[in-house]
């Protein structure tokens, strides 16, 4: 393989944000807090190896399940910077994640159960709603969202 057909398999950071859907930007950002790596021809220009795509599709599905980037880069951290991490390190990777992602999971079924009686009138004073009102300690004949008023209700 020579120089032009190894070059031909790297991606600018333009080819990169069009193939994986994410803006220049935001790789210049995944760049800097050490997520992705580039390497710069000798016309200085910014280049990317095509596993990278790879790294960013985890960091947008990890963006997405609300995993912060912080967590992505401490597992990043150990899989190799150059190449494709092999399949291994992937389900490592999502195993580490599975443990957060399940109780976040159960966090959102409760919000969302607990939130049904209260969802249809916004007011989240129904003597009914245990989550944020319980025993509708902000009853109030003024009626209204009281947790958004600028004086905040006593609640003891």
């Amino acid at each position: 393989m020579n120089a032009a057909d190894n070059f031909s398999q790297d991606l600018s950071v333009g080819q990169l944000a069009v193939r994986s859907g994410v803006t220049v930007s935001a790789l210049h950002f995944y760049e800097r807090e050490g997520l992705i790596q580039s390497w710069r021809t000798s016309g200085n220009q910014r280049r990317f190896d095509r596993s990278v795509l790879r790294r960013v599709a985890v960091i947008r599905a990890a963006q997405r399940a609300g995993i912060p980037l912080k967590a992505v880069g401490e597992l990043f951290a150990g899989l190799p910077l150059d190449g494709a991490p092999a399949k291994e390190d992937w389900q490592a990777m999502s195993l580490a994640w599975r443990e957060d992602l399940q109780e976040r999971i159960h966090q959102l079924q409760s919000l969302r159960d607990g939130l049904g009686g209260c969802i249809g009138c916004g007011c989240l004073s129904l003597a009914e709603c245990g989550f944020v009102n319980p025993n509708d300690k902000l009853a109030d004949p003024e009626g209204g969202a009281l947790l958004f008023r600028e004086k905040k209700p006593d609640l003891t």
